[in-house]
C-alpha cells in the first residue's frame, strides 16, 4: 500500500493516532525528498484529524497548509483533498453560504479533473448545505442524483453515506421514525466495511440521533433503529437488490 492508502485506511477505521505518527513522519520524508504530493496528503490527514477532535479551526488551518504546497506544486488534482476539507470546515462551522460556494468550486474542480466519483461526493455534499439554508426541494433532488450514481456504479464506499443521507432527509421531513430506520442502516452499512463515519457526517449524524430520540422516546427509537440495522440500503431506499 502506498502511504495515501494507508493512511485514508486507518483514518476510516477511526484510528487517530496512528493517523498522526504516520502523517508527521510523512512530512519529514517528503520535505527532505520533496515529495509535494505525499507532504499535502499528510498535511491534508492532520486537516482531518483535527476535524474529527473538534478542532475546526486547526482543522482549517492544516488544510491551508495543505492547499499552499499543492498550490505551489503546480499540479491542480493536489488541490483537491484540501479545498474539500475547507468547504467541509464551513459547513460544520455553519456558514453556508461560504461552504455552498467552496463545494461547487470542488465539483468543478473535480470535473476538471475528470474524477466522477468524487464530483459525486461533493454533489452529496452540497446537498447537505441547501438543506441547512431550508432549501428541502433542491436538497431532495440533490441526493437523489447522488444516490443514484451510488448505486448504478457500485461505489461501495459511499453506500453508508447515501443511508446518512436518508436520515437527514427524513429528520427536516419530520419523519424521525424513519430517521431512527436509516441511522441504523447507515450505522450497519458502516460497520460492514469496518469503517467510521468522516467527522461532518458524524457530527450529523449525532444531531439527527438526538432529535429522533427526543421525538420518539428512547424505547420507540431503538425499535426503529434496530429494524434499521438489518436492512439492506438498496431496500431502504426501495432500490431492486437484484
Amino acid at each position: 500500500m502506498t502511504f495515501s492508502e494507508d493512511v485514508r485506511s486507518a483514518f476510516r477505521r477511526g484510528e487517530t493516532d496512528a493517523v498522526v505518527r504516520m502523517s508527521e513522519a510523512e512530512i519529514e520524508r517528503a520535505r527532505t525528498v520533496g515529495d509535494l504530493a505525499g507532504e499535502v496528503e499528510a498535511r491534508y490527514s492532520l486537516a482531518r484529524v483535527a476535524i474529527r477532535g473538534g478542532d475546526l479551526p486547526g482543522g482549517a488551518a492544516r488544510a491551508g497548509e495543505a492547499l499552499a504546497v499543492a498550490l505551489r506544486s503546480g499540479d491542480r488534482s493536489l488541490e483537491e483533498r484540501p479545498r474539500h476539507v475547507l468547504a467541509a470546515v464551513a459547513r460544520m462551522s455553519g456558514d453556508l453560504l461560504r461552504a455552498r460556494d467552496l463545494y461547487r468550486e470542488s465539483i468543478a474542480l473535480n470535473e476538471a479533473l475528470g474524477q466522477p466519483e468524487t464530483v459525486n461526493s461533493e454533489v452529496h455534499n452540497l446537498a447537505f448545505c441547501e438543506l441547512g439554508l431550508g432549501n428541502l426541494d433542491q436538497a431532495r433532488t440533490l441526493f437523489a442524483e447522488s444516490r443514484e450514481q451510488v448505486f448504478r456504479n457500485g461505489w461501495a464506499d459511499f453506500v453508508p453515506y447515501v443511508c446518512v443521507a436518508g436520515a437527514a432527509l427524513a429528520t427536516a421531513e419530520g419523519d424521525h421514525s424513519r430517521a431512527a430506520r436509516m441511522i441504523g442502516v447507515a450505522d450497519a452499512a458502516f460497520a460492514t466495511l469496518g469503517q467510521v463515519p468522516d467527522p461532518d457526517d458524524a457530527a450529523d449524524l449525532a444531531k439527527m440521533r438526538a432529535a429522533a430520540t427526543e421525538a420518539l422516546g428512547p424505547a420507540a427509537f431503538d425499535e426503529e433503529y434496530g429494524v434499521g440495522r438489518l436492512l439492506d440500503p438498496k431496500a431502504a431506499f426501495g432500490v431492486g437488490t437484484d
